[in-house]
Protein backbone atom coordinates (compact mmCIF):
# COMPACT_ATOMS: atom_id res chain seq x y z
CA UNK A 1 0.00 0.00 0.00
CA UNK A 2 1.53 2.94 -1.49
CA UNK A 3 0.11 5.19 1.85
CA UNK A 4 1.76 2.96 4.13
CA UNK A 5 4.79 3.20 2.90
CA UNK A 6 4.76 7.07 2.71
CA UNK A 7 3.65 7.09 6.26
CA UNK A 8 6.79 4.57 7.48
CA UNK A 9 8.77 6.75 5.31
CA UNK A 10 7.49 9.63 7.23
CA UNK A 11 7.95 7.82 11.01
CA UNK A 12 11.26 7.53 10.15
CA UNK A 13 12.59 10.76 9.16
CA UNK A 14 11.07 12.00 12.45
CA UNK A 15 12.14 9.34 14.51
CA UNK A 16 15.89 10.59 12.68
CA UNK A 17 15.16 14.03 13.76
CA UNK A 18 13.06 13.67 16.95
CA UNK A 19 14.58 10.59 18.63
CA UNK A 20 11.86 10.97 21.79
CA UNK A 21 9.16 11.50 19.39
CA UNK A 22 5.97 8.82 19.08
CA UNK A 23 5.95 8.30 15.74
CA UNK A 24 3.03 5.91 15.73
CA UNK A 25 0.80 9.14 15.71
CA UNK A 26 2.83 10.29 12.69
CA UNK A 27 -0.14 9.14 10.57
CA UNK A 28 -0.39 10.01 6.77
CA UNK A 29 -3.55 10.05 5.36
CA UNK A 30 -5.78 10.93 1.60
CA UNK A 31 -6.69 14.80 1.37
CA UNK A 32 -8.43 17.27 -0.67
CA UNK A 33 -6.67 16.44 -4.13
CA UNK A 34 -6.43 20.75 -4.73
CA UNK A 35 -3.45 20.05 -2.08
CA UNK A 36 -2.19 16.81 -2.88
CA UNK A 37 -2.88 12.91 -2.52
CA UNK A 38 -1.94 12.66 0.86
CA UNK A 39 -1.41 14.65 3.86
CA UNK A 40 -0.18 15.09 7.37
CA UNK A 41 -0.37 17.55 9.66
CA UNK A 42 1.53 15.60 12.46
CA UNK A 43 4.93 17.79 12.29
CA UNK A 44 2.34 20.90 14.06
CA UNK A 45 1.56 18.90 17.23
CA UNK A 46 5.17 17.64 17.74
CA UNK A 47 6.65 21.24 17.51
CA UNK A 48 4.08 22.28 19.95
CA UNK A 49 4.89 19.95 22.23
CA UNK A 50 8.43 21.31 22.12
CA UNK A 51 7.94 24.74 21.54
CA UNK A 52 9.17 24.54 18.16
CA UNK A 53 8.46 26.21 15.17
CA UNK A 54 6.66 23.76 13.13
CA UNK A 55 7.84 24.76 9.21
CA UNK A 56 11.30 24.88 10.84
CA UNK A 57 10.41 21.12 11.68
CA UNK A 58 8.98 20.44 8.43
CA UNK A 59 11.74 21.65 6.13
CA UNK A 60 14.20 19.53 8.82
CA UNK A 61 12.05 16.38 8.54
CA UNK A 62 11.55 16.81 4.78
CA UNK A 63 15.59 16.82 4.49
CA UNK A 64 15.82 13.74 5.79
CA UNK A 65 12.69 11.96 4.01
CA UNK A 66 13.10 9.97 1.09
CA UNK A 67 9.44 9.27 -1.00
CA UNK A 68 11.27 9.41 -4.17
CA UNK A 69 10.00 5.87 -5.81
CA UNK A 70 6.43 6.92 -4.73
CA UNK A 71 6.09 10.87 -4.94
CA UNK A 72 7.02 13.41 -7.59
CA UNK A 73 6.82 16.09 -4.79
CA UNK A 74 6.30 16.76 -1.41
CA UNK A 75 5.26 20.34 0.19
CA UNK A 76 5.54 21.92 2.99
CA UNK A 77 2.01 24.14 3.61
CA UNK A 78 0.59 26.28 5.89
CA UNK A 79 2.00 26.22 9.54
CA UNK A 80 3.61 22.72 8.94
CA UNK A 81 1.05 20.52 7.02
CA UNK A 82 3.34 18.01 4.60
CA UNK A 83 1.50 17.37 0.96
CA UNK A 84 2.30 14.32 -0.72
CA UNK A 85 1.78 14.31 -4.75
CA UNK A 86 1.82 10.99 -6.15
CA UNK A 87 4.11 9.65 -9.11
CA UNK A 88 1.84 8.16 -12.14
CA UNK A 89 4.14 5.28 -12.25
CA UNK A 90 4.11 4.42 -8.56
CA UNK A 91 0.07 4.48 -9.02
CA UNK A 92 0.00 2.23 -11.99
CA UNK A 93 2.38 -0.05 -10.44
CA UNK A 94 0.35 -0.60 -7.42
CA UNK A 95 -2.37 -1.23 -9.19
CA UNK A 96 -0.86 -3.76 -11.57
CA UNK A 97 0.40 -5.60 -8.27
CA UNK A 98 -3.38 -5.53 -6.72
CA UNK A 99 -5.01 -6.72 -9.85
CA UNK A 100 -3.32 -10.10 -9.04
CA UNK A 101 -3.75 -10.15 -5.45
CA UNK A 102 -6.05 -11.63 -3.60
CA UNK A 103 -5.92 -8.41 -1.20
CA UNK A 104 -7.37 -5.33 -2.70
CA UNK A 105 -5.46 -2.89 -1.85
CA UNK A 106 -5.15 -3.47 2.20
CA UNK A 107 -2.48 -5.64 4.10
CA UNK A 108 -3.76 -7.70 7.38
CA UNK A 109 -4.20 -6.31 10.79
CA UNK A 110 -0.56 -6.62 12.54
CA UNK A 111 -1.17 -7.64 14.93
CA UNK A 112 -4.26 -9.25 14.67
CA UNK A 113 -6.53 -8.86 17.96
CA UNK A 114 -9.35 -10.86 18.92
CA UNK A 115 -12.11 -8.84 19.08
CA UNK A 116 -16.04 -9.48 20.25
CA UNK A 117 -19.05 -7.76 18.55
CA UNK A 118 -22.18 -8.14 20.57
CA UNK A 119 -25.32 -6.80 18.73
CA UNK A 120 -28.68 -7.49 17.51
CA UNK A 121 -29.79 -8.86 21.27
CA UNK A 122 -33.83 -9.23 20.77
CA UNK A 123 -36.00 -10.61 23.56
CA UNK A 124 -37.95 -14.15 23.51
CA UNK A 125 -41.41 -14.11 22.71
CA UNK A 126 -41.20 -10.66 21.08
CA UNK A 127 -41.17 -9.94 17.68
CA UNK A 128 -37.86 -7.94 16.08
CA UNK A 129 -39.25 -4.53 15.10
CA UNK A 130 -37.43 -1.73 13.46
CA UNK A 131 -35.72 -0.79 16.24
CA UNK A 132 -33.14 -3.76 15.77
CA UNK A 133 -32.59 -2.83 12.26
CA UNK A 134 -29.90 -0.59 13.82
CA UNK A 135 -27.77 -2.78 15.89
CA UNK A 136 -28.03 -5.86 13.85
CA UNK A 137 -27.10 -4.26 10.41
CA UNK A 138 -24.91 -2.30 12.12
CA UNK A 139 -23.05 -4.69 14.32
CA UNK A 140 -22.72 -7.59 11.27
CA UNK A 141 -20.79 -5.09 9.11
CA UNK A 142 -18.78 -4.33 11.53
CA UNK A 143 -17.95 -7.93 12.09
CA UNK A 144 -17.25 -8.09 8.43
CA UNK A 145 -15.06 -5.85 8.25
CA UNK A 146 -12.70 -6.48 11.16
CA UNK A 147 -12.64 -10.28 9.65
CA UNK A 148 -11.37 -9.12 6.45
CA UNK A 149 -8.67 -7.15 7.80
CA UNK A 150 -7.55 -10.01 10.01
CA UNK A 151 -9.28 -9.67 12.98
CA UNK A 152 -10.38 -12.92 15.33
CA UNK A 153 -13.83 -11.70 15.75
CA UNK A 154 -16.72 -13.58 17.80
CA UNK A 155 -20.32 -12.76 17.73
CA UNK A 156 -22.33 -13.29 20.15
CA UNK A 157 -26.42 -12.72 20.09
CA UNK A 158 -27.29 -11.91 23.72
CA UNK A 159 -31.34 -12.64 23.79
CA UNK A 160 -33.33 -11.83 26.76
CA UNK A 161 -34.85 -15.15 27.51
CA UNK A 162 -35.06 -14.39 31.25
CA UNK A 163 -37.24 -11.94 33.37
CA UNK A 164 -40.19 -11.05 35.15
CA UNK A 165 -41.97 -11.09 31.89
CA UNK A 166 -41.89 -15.09 31.34
CA UNK A 167 -44.50 -15.02 35.12
CA UNK A 168 -46.75 -13.74 32.53
CA UNK A 169 -45.87 -15.69 29.29
CA UNK A 170 -46.31 -18.95 31.52
CA UNK A 171 -49.70 -17.96 33.09
CA UNK A 172 -51.21 -17.06 29.79
CA UNK A 173 -49.41 -20.14 28.25
CA UNK A 174 -51.33 -22.43 30.55
CA UNK A 175 -54.60 -20.51 30.80
CA UNK A 176 -55.39 -18.62 27.40
CA UNK A 177 -53.16 -19.76 24.87
CA UNK A 178 -54.71 -20.45 21.09
CA UNK A 179 -52.77 -23.35 20.04
CA UNK A 180 -53.55 -22.93 16.29
CA UNK A 181 -52.72 -19.03 16.54
CA UNK A 182 -49.52 -20.57 17.97
CA UNK A 183 -48.98 -22.49 15.39
CA UNK A 184 -49.47 -19.99 12.88
CA UNK A 185 -47.68 -17.07 14.04
CA UNK A 186 -45.87 -18.34 17.57
CA UNK A 187 -44.48 -14.72 18.31
CA UNK A 188 -47.68 -13.09 17.55
CA UNK A 189 -49.67 -15.67 20.09
CA UNK A 190 -47.00 -14.92 22.29
CA UNK A 191 -47.37 -11.06 22.53
CA UNK A 192 -50.92 -11.80 22.78
CA UNK A 193 -51.13 -13.31 25.99
CA UNK A 194 -48.34 -11.22 27.46
CA UNK A 195 -50.30 -8.07 27.03
CA UNK A 196 -53.50 -10.04 27.87
CA UNK A 197 -52.11 -11.08 31.31
CA UNK A 198 -49.93 -7.56 31.75
CA UNK A 199 -53.13 -5.68 31.61
CA UNK A 200 -55.28 -7.56 34.53
CA UNK A 201 -53.63 -6.50 37.99
CA UNK A 202 -55.88 -9.25 39.17
CA UNK A 203 -53.24 -12.06 37.45
CA UNK A 204 -50.33 -10.04 38.54
CA UNK A 205 -49.76 -12.54 42.08
CA UNK A 206 -50.36 -15.66 40.34
CA UNK A 207 -47.72 -14.45 37.49
CA UNK A 208 -45.04 -14.01 40.25
CA UNK A 209 -45.75 -17.53 41.33
CA UNK A 210 -45.37 -19.21 37.57
CA UNK A 211 -41.72 -17.05 37.75
CA UNK A 212 -41.18 -18.39 40.90
CA UNK A 213 -41.74 -21.60 39.83
CA UNK A 214 -39.65 -20.86 36.97
CA UNK A 215 -36.61 -19.74 38.87
CA UNK A 216 -36.86 -22.44 41.39
CA UNK A 217 -36.76 -24.87 38.78
CA UNK A 218 -39.80 -26.20 38.31
CA UNK A 219 -39.67 -28.60 35.22
CA UNK A 220 -42.74 -27.90 33.51
CA UNK A 221 -42.24 -23.97 33.57
CA UNK A 222 -38.59 -24.93 32.59
CA UNK A 223 -40.28 -27.20 29.34
CA UNK A 224 -42.30 -24.36 28.48
CA UNK A 225 -39.69 -21.50 28.86
CA UNK A 226 -38.03 -23.63 26.82
CA UNK A 227 -40.49 -23.61 24.18
CA UNK A 228 -41.34 -20.29 24.37
CA UNK A 229 -37.34 -19.76 23.48
CA UNK A 230 -37.23 -22.57 20.29
CA UNK A 231 -40.28 -20.87 18.69
CA UNK A 232 -38.77 -17.43 19.45
CA UNK A 233 -34.79 -18.45 18.01
CA UNK A 234 -36.73 -20.07 14.72
CA UNK A 235 -38.80 -16.05 14.20
CA UNK A 236 -35.30 -14.82 14.92
CA UNK A 237 -33.45 -17.14 12.32
CA UNK A 238 -36.25 -16.00 9.79
CA UNK A 239 -35.33 -12.68 9.94
CA UNK A 240 -31.19 -13.59 10.24
CA UNK A 241 -31.45 -15.55 7.28
CA UNK A 242 -33.23 -13.41 5.23
CA UNK A 243 -30.39 -10.11 6.42
CA UNK A 244 -27.84 -12.64 6.09
CA UNK A 245 -26.45 -12.50 9.45
CA UNK A 246 -25.20 -15.20 10.91
CA UNK A 247 -23.84 -15.56 14.73
CA UNK A 248 -20.95 -17.56 16.53
CA UNK A 249 -22.62 -17.85 20.31
CA UNK A 250 -26.10 -16.60 20.94
CA UNK A 251 -26.20 -17.23 24.55
CA UNK A 252 -28.94 -14.91 26.30
CA UNK A 253 -29.49 -13.92 29.85
CA UNK A 254 -30.09 -17.35 31.22
CA UNK A 255 -27.06 -18.71 30.63
CA UNK A 256 -25.25 -16.37 33.16
CA UNK A 257 -27.79 -17.69 36.14
CA UNK A 258 -25.84 -19.66 38.04
CA UNK A 259 -22.92 -16.80 38.26
CA UNK A 260 -25.07 -13.90 39.46
CA UNK A 261 -25.10 -14.42 43.19
CA UNK A 262 -21.39 -14.95 43.15
CA UNK A 263 -20.53 -12.06 41.18
CA UNK A 264 -22.83 -9.88 43.59
CA UNK A 265 -20.87 -11.66 46.64
CA UNK A 266 -17.70 -10.93 45.18
CA UNK A 267 -18.31 -7.31 44.27
CA UNK A 268 -19.36 -7.03 48.34
CA UNK A 269 -16.66 -8.69 49.71
CA UNK A 270 -14.17 -6.29 47.66
CA UNK A 271 -16.33 -3.17 48.82
CA UNK A 272 -17.68 -2.40 46.20
CA UNK A 273 -21.00 -3.04 46.68
CA UNK A 274 -22.45 -2.00 49.56
CA UNK A 275 -26.21 -2.36 50.87
CA UNK A 276 -28.71 0.10 50.76
CA UNK A 277 -32.28 0.03 51.85
CA UNK A 278 -32.38 -4.08 50.96
CA UNK A 279 -30.46 -3.37 47.71
CA UNK A 280 -27.21 -4.25 46.69
CA UNK A 281 -25.63 -0.75 45.02
CA UNK A 282 -22.47 0.33 43.32
CA UNK A 283 -21.26 4.20 44.39
CA UNK A 284 -19.09 5.83 42.06
CA UNK A 285 -15.97 8.38 43.66
CA UNK A 286 -16.32 12.21 44.09
CA UNK A 287 -13.88 12.42 40.88
CA UNK A 288 -16.32 10.29 38.43
CA UNK A 289 -18.63 11.60 36.06
CA UNK A 290 -20.93 9.08 37.30
CA UNK A 291 -20.99 10.59 41.28
CA UNK A 292 -24.28 10.76 42.31
CA UNK A 293 -25.71 7.75 39.80
CA UNK A 294 -25.29 4.90 42.02
CA UNK A 295 -25.81 1.18 40.14
CA UNK A 296 -27.82 -1.32 41.30
CA UNK A 297 -26.10 -4.90 41.04
CA UNK A 298 -29.15 -6.55 43.37
CA UNK A 299 -32.84 -5.74 43.72
CA UNK A 300 -34.51 -5.03 47.24
CA UNK A 301 -35.94 -8.29 46.69
CA UNK A 302 -32.86 -10.44 45.80
CA UNK A 303 -33.39 -10.46 42.18
CA UNK A 304 -30.37 -9.43 39.78
CA UNK A 305 -30.85 -7.16 36.81
CA UNK A 306 -29.19 -6.31 33.57
CA UNK A 307 -26.02 -4.48 35.32
CA UNK A 308 -25.11 -8.14 36.99
CA UNK A 309 -26.11 -10.26 34.20
CA UNK A 310 -23.88 -7.88 31.80
CA UNK A 311 -20.58 -8.68 34.52
CA UNK A 312 -21.16 -11.82 34.91
CA UNK A 313 -21.54 -12.07 31.05
CA UNK A 314 -18.11 -10.41 30.47
CA UNK A 315 -16.55 -12.64 33.14
CA UNK A 316 -17.15 -15.26 30.74
CA UNK A 317 -16.29 -13.70 27.65
CA UNK A 318 -12.95 -12.99 29.49
CA UNK A 319 -12.39 -16.49 30.50
CA UNK A 320 -13.15 -18.60 27.18
CA UNK A 321 -12.04 -15.78 24.36
CA UNK A 322 -9.03 -13.76 26.18
CA UNK A 323 -10.67 -10.76 23.80
CA UNK A 324 -8.54 -7.77 23.07
CA UNK A 325 -11.93 -5.69 22.69
CA UNK A 326 -15.73 -6.20 23.19
CA UNK A 327 -18.09 -4.19 21.03
CA UNK A 328 -21.59 -3.39 22.30
CA UNK A 329 -23.56 -2.09 19.82
CA UNK A 330 -26.63 -0.51 21.32
CA UNK A 331 -29.14 2.23 21.32
CA UNK A 332 -27.69 5.49 22.67
CA UNK A 333 -30.29 5.11 25.15
CA UNK A 334 -27.86 2.73 26.96
CA UNK A 335 -24.99 4.88 27.31
CA UNK A 336 -25.47 5.83 30.84
CA UNK A 337 -25.99 1.66 31.57
CA UNK A 338 -22.43 1.19 29.94
CA UNK A 339 -20.74 3.65 31.40
CA UNK A 340 -21.72 2.03 35.03
CA UNK A 341 -20.84 -1.28 34.05
CA UNK A 342 -17.53 -0.41 32.34
CA UNK A 343 -16.62 1.61 35.26
CA UNK A 344 -17.71 -1.41 37.50
CA UNK A 345 -15.61 -3.44 35.81
CA UNK A 346 -12.23 -1.67 35.87
CA UNK A 347 -12.62 -1.33 39.66
CA UNK A 348 -13.63 -5.36 40.57
CA UNK A 349 -11.10 -6.85 37.75
CA UNK A 350 -8.60 -3.88 36.95
CA UNK A 351 -5.90 -6.61 35.62
CA UNK A 352 -8.08 -7.21 33.36
CA UNK A 353 -6.64 -5.10 29.98
CA UNK A 354 -9.87 -5.86 27.32
CA UNK A 355 -11.05 -2.48 25.88
CA UNK A 356 -14.35 -1.96 26.19
CA UNK A 357 -16.41 0.10 23.43
CA UNK A 358 -20.58 1.09 23.45
CA UNK A 359 -20.67 1.49 19.85
CA UNK A 360 -24.12 3.14 20.07
CA UNK A 361 -26.19 4.54 17.74
CA UNK A 362 -29.11 7.03 17.23
CA UNK A 363 -33.04 6.72 16.37
CA UNK A 364 -34.63 6.25 13.13
CA UNK A 365 -37.43 8.34 12.63
CA UNK A 366 -40.50 9.17 10.49
CA UNK A 367 -41.00 12.20 8.35
CA UNK A 368 -42.42 13.81 11.53
CA UNK A 369 -39.59 13.34 13.25
CA UNK A 370 -40.69 11.13 15.66
CA UNK A 371 -39.57 7.33 16.38
CA UNK A 372 -40.51 5.20 12.94
CA UNK A 373 -43.94 4.46 13.67
CA UNK A 374 -47.09 2.39 11.40
CA UNK A 375 -49.82 4.48 10.52
CA UNK A 376 -52.32 3.20 13.42
CA UNK A 377 -49.12 4.34 16.05
CA UNK A 378 -47.66 0.87 16.07
CA UNK A 379 -44.07 -0.13 16.20
CA UNK A 380 -42.85 -1.34 13.09
CA UNK A 381 -42.07 -5.10 13.00
CA UNK A 382 -38.84 -6.02 10.67
CA UNK A 383 -40.22 -9.15 9.37
CA UNK A 384 -42.90 -6.40 7.18
CA UNK A 385 -40.23 -3.76 7.06
CA UNK A 386 -38.31 -6.58 5.09
CA UNK A 387 -41.21 -7.54 3.08
CA UNK A 388 -42.26 -3.87 1.78
CA UNK A 389 -38.65 -3.19 1.13
CA UNK A 390 -38.60 -6.51 -1.23
CA UNK A 391 -42.08 -5.20 -2.70
CA UNK A 392 -41.40 -1.57 -3.60
CA UNK A 393 -38.16 -2.64 -4.85
CA UNK A 394 -39.87 -5.36 -7.34
CA UNK A 395 -42.52 -2.51 -8.71
CA UNK A 396 -38.86 -0.67 -9.64
CA UNK A 397 -37.49 -3.54 -11.46
CA UNK A 398 -40.98 -4.62 -13.05
CA UNK A 399 -40.93 -0.55 -14.52
CA UNK A 400 -37.43 -1.14 -15.32
CA UNK A 401 -37.22 -4.74 -16.34
CA UNK A 402 -40.90 -5.58 -17.55
CA UNK A 403 -39.42 -8.35 -19.85
CA UNK A 404 -37.71 -10.54 -16.96
CA UNK A 405 -39.44 -12.83 -15.96
CA UNK A 406 -40.77 -12.85 -12.43
CA UNK A 407 -38.15 -15.03 -10.77
CA UNK A 408 -35.49 -13.32 -11.90
CA UNK A 409 -37.53 -9.75 -10.91
CA UNK A 410 -38.23 -11.34 -7.59
CA UNK A 411 -34.51 -11.99 -6.57
CA UNK A 412 -33.20 -8.61 -7.80
CA UNK A 413 -36.20 -6.74 -5.88
CA UNK A 414 -34.84 -8.79 -3.38
CA UNK A 415 -30.78 -8.28 -3.52
CA UNK A 416 -31.99 -4.24 -3.74
CA UNK A 417 -34.66 -3.97 -1.78
CA UNK A 418 -32.93 -5.53 1.55
CA UNK A 419 -29.51 -3.66 -0.16
CA UNK A 420 -31.45 -0.35 0.13
CA UNK A 421 -32.59 -1.05 3.86
CA UNK A 422 -28.92 -2.02 5.15
CA UNK A 423 -27.24 0.88 3.13
CA UNK A 424 -29.38 3.60 4.30
CA UNK A 425 -28.86 3.08 7.82
CA UNK A 426 -24.82 2.47 7.36
CA UNK A 427 -24.45 5.61 4.85
CA UNK A 428 -25.41 7.55 8.44
CA UNK A 429 -23.31 8.87 10.88
CA UNK A 430 -24.06 6.08 13.56
CA UNK A 431 -24.57 8.52 16.41
CA UNK A 432 -27.00 10.64 14.33
CA UNK A 433 -30.69 10.45 14.00
CA UNK A 434 -32.23 9.98 10.35
CA UNK A 435 -35.53 9.98 8.52
CA UNK A 436 -36.82 6.91 6.81
CA UNK A 437 -37.42 7.40 3.33
CA UNK A 438 -39.07 4.78 0.90
CA UNK A 439 -38.54 6.87 -1.88
CA UNK A 440 -34.86 8.23 -1.38
CA UNK A 441 -33.08 4.56 -0.27
CA UNK A 442 -34.60 3.19 -3.40
CA UNK A 443 -33.54 5.77 -5.52
CA UNK A 444 -31.03 4.65 -8.68
CA UNK A 445 -28.91 8.25 -7.71
CA UNK A 446 -27.21 9.63 -5.09
CA UNK A 447 -25.94 7.76 -2.23
CA UNK A 448 -27.67 5.00 -2.32
CA UNK A 449 -27.55 1.21 -2.31
CA UNK A 450 -28.91 1.34 -5.56
CA UNK A 451 -26.89 3.43 -7.12
CA UNK A 452 -23.96 1.54 -6.69
CA UNK A 453 -25.50 -2.03 -7.59
CA UNK A 454 -26.29 -0.51 -10.72
CA UNK A 455 -22.55 1.15 -10.90
CA UNK A 456 -21.59 -2.65 -10.81
CA UNK A 457 -24.06 -3.72 -13.11
CA UNK A 458 -22.86 -1.74 -15.79
CA UNK A 459 -19.47 -2.66 -15.15
CA UNK A 460 -20.18 -6.05 -15.29
CA UNK A 461 -21.98 -5.79 -18.83
CA UNK A 462 -19.09 -4.18 -20.11
CA UNK A 463 -17.01 -7.27 -20.60
CA UNK A 464 -20.74 -8.72 -21.56
CA UNK A 465 -20.56 -7.19 -24.97
CA UNK A 466 -16.81 -7.88 -25.09
CA UNK A 467 -17.75 -11.49 -24.71
CA UNK A 468 -15.49 -12.14 -21.89
CA UNK A 469 -16.99 -13.71 -18.46
CA UNK A 470 -14.03 -12.76 -16.64
CA UNK A 471 -10.68 -10.35 -17.51
CA UNK A 472 -7.37 -11.51 -18.19
CA UNK A 473 -5.32 -8.59 -16.64
CA UNK A 474 -3.59 -5.88 -19.05
CA UNK A 475 -0.74 -3.86 -17.55
CA UNK A 476 -2.66 -0.72 -16.23
CA UNK A 477 -1.56 2.53 -17.89
CA UNK A 478 -2.73 5.80 -16.49
CA UNK A 479 -2.85 8.13 -19.61
CA UNK A 480 -5.80 10.01 -18.79
CA UNK A 481 -6.52 12.08 -16.26
CA UNK A 482 -9.65 10.40 -15.24
CA UNK A 483 -7.82 7.25 -15.34
CA UNK A 484 -5.47 8.44 -12.86
CA UNK A 485 -8.45 9.76 -10.30
CA UNK A 486 -9.87 6.15 -10.58
CA UNK A 487 -6.75 4.42 -10.00
CA UNK A 488 -5.70 6.82 -6.83
CA UNK A 489 -8.81 6.55 -5.53
CA UNK A 490 -8.64 2.87 -5.87
CA UNK A 491 -5.92 2.57 -3.78
CA UNK A 492 -7.53 4.39 -0.33
CA UNK A 493 -10.09 1.09 -0.22
CA UNK A 494 -7.83 -0.53 2.66
CA UNK A 495 -7.33 3.20 4.39
CA UNK A 496 -11.51 3.51 4.52
CA UNK A 497 -11.68 0.05 5.76
CA UNK A 498 -9.04 0.91 8.50
CA UNK A 499 -10.93 4.17 9.27
CA UNK A 500 -14.21 2.03 9.63
CA UNK A 501 -12.17 -0.41 11.94
CA UNK A 502 -10.64 2.32 14.03
CA UNK A 503 -14.04 3.98 14.66
CA UNK A 504 -16.62 1.80 13.89
CA UNK A 505 -18.57 3.92 11.74
CA UNK A 506 -19.50 2.17 8.53
CA UNK A 507 -20.59 5.49 6.86
CA UNK A 508 -16.98 6.11 5.71
CA UNK A 509 -16.82 3.12 3.97
CA UNK A 510 -20.01 4.32 2.08
CA UNK A 511 -19.04 7.53 1.48
CA UNK A 512 -15.79 6.05 -0.14
CA UNK A 513 -18.15 3.64 -2.39
CA UNK A 514 -20.10 6.51 -3.33
CA UNK A 515 -17.19 8.23 -4.70
CA UNK A 516 -15.67 5.55 -6.32
CA UNK A 517 -18.85 5.12 -8.45
CA UNK A 518 -18.76 8.99 -8.90
CA UNK A 519 -14.95 8.15 -10.56
CA UNK A 520 -15.79 5.48 -12.20
CA UNK A 521 -19.07 7.46 -14.11
CA UNK A 522 -16.42 10.52 -15.26
CA UNK A 523 -13.44 7.96 -16.19
CA UNK A 524 -16.06 5.43 -18.42
CA UNK A 525 -17.87 9.61 -19.80
CA UNK A 526 -13.84 10.30 -21.01
CA UNK A 527 -12.31 6.68 -21.59
CA UNK A 528 -13.81 4.57 -23.98
CA UNK A 529 -13.15 1.03 -23.01
CA UNK A 530 -13.86 -1.11 -25.88
CA UNK A 531 -12.78 0.93 -28.33
CA UNK A 532 -9.44 1.85 -27.27
CA UNK A 533 -7.35 0.18 -28.81
CA UNK A 534 -3.97 -0.44 -27.25
CA UNK A 535 -5.71 0.94 -24.39
CA UNK A 536 -8.09 -1.20 -24.20
CA UNK A 537 -6.52 -3.78 -21.85
CA UNK A 538 -5.35 -1.69 -19.18
CA UNK A 539 -9.36 0.15 -19.21
CA UNK A 540 -10.97 -3.12 -18.77
CA UNK A 541 -8.55 -3.79 -16.14
CA UNK A 542 -9.34 -0.95 -14.12
CA UNK A 543 -12.92 -1.61 -15.17
CA UNK A 544 -12.60 -4.80 -13.21
CA UNK A 545 -10.72 -3.54 -10.37
CA UNK A 546 -13.56 -1.01 -9.86
CA UNK A 547 -16.15 -3.76 -10.38
CA UNK A 548 -13.93 -5.91 -7.36
CA UNK A 549 -13.58 -3.12 -4.89
CA UNK A 550 -17.41 -2.32 -5.22
CA UNK A 551 -18.31 -6.09 -4.50
CA UNK A 552 -16.09 -6.29 -1.32
CA UNK A 553 -17.30 -2.86 0.25
CA UNK A 554 -20.25 -3.78 -0.12
CA UNK A 555 -20.57 -7.29 0.71
CA UNK A 556 -18.94 -6.09 4.35
CA UNK A 557 -21.88 -3.93 4.36
CA UNK A 558 -24.04 -7.21 3.75
CA UNK A 559 -25.28 -6.05 0.55
CA UNK A 560 -25.10 -8.01 -2.62
CA UNK A 561 -24.80 -7.42 -5.86
CA UNK A 562 -26.24 -8.77 -9.29
CA UNK A 563 -25.46 -8.52 -12.77
CA UNK A 564 -28.76 -7.26 -14.07
CA UNK A 565 -30.60 -4.80 -13.02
Amino acid sequence: MIHRSIQNALQVAVAAELPDADTSRVLVRPCDPKFGDYQSNALMALAKQRRMNPRELAGAVVARLDVSEWCSKVEIAGPGFLNFHLEPEAVSGALNEGASSDRLFFEPANPSRTIIVDFSSPNVAKPMHVGHIRSTILGDSLARILRLLGHRVVTDNHIGDWGTQFGMLLLGWKTILNKEALEADPIAEMERIYKAINSDESLRDSARAELLKLQSGDSENLSLWQQMIDLSQQQFDMVYGRLGVGFDYTLGESFYNDELAGVVEDLRKNKIAVESEGAMIVEFPDDSPLKGQPAIVRKSDGAANYTTTDLATLQHRQREWLPDEILYVTDGRQQLHFQQLFAIHRRWRPEVSASLEHVWFGSILGADRKPFKTRSGEVVKLAALLDEAEERAFAVVTEKNPDLDEVARREIARIVGLGALKYADLSNNRQSDYIFDWDRMLALQGNTAPYLQYAYTRIRSIFRKAGMDEVSAGKISLSTPEELALAKHLLNFGLALEQVAVEYRPNYLCTYLYDLAGHYARFYEACPVLQSGAAQASRLTLCDLAARVLKEGLGVLGIEVTDKM
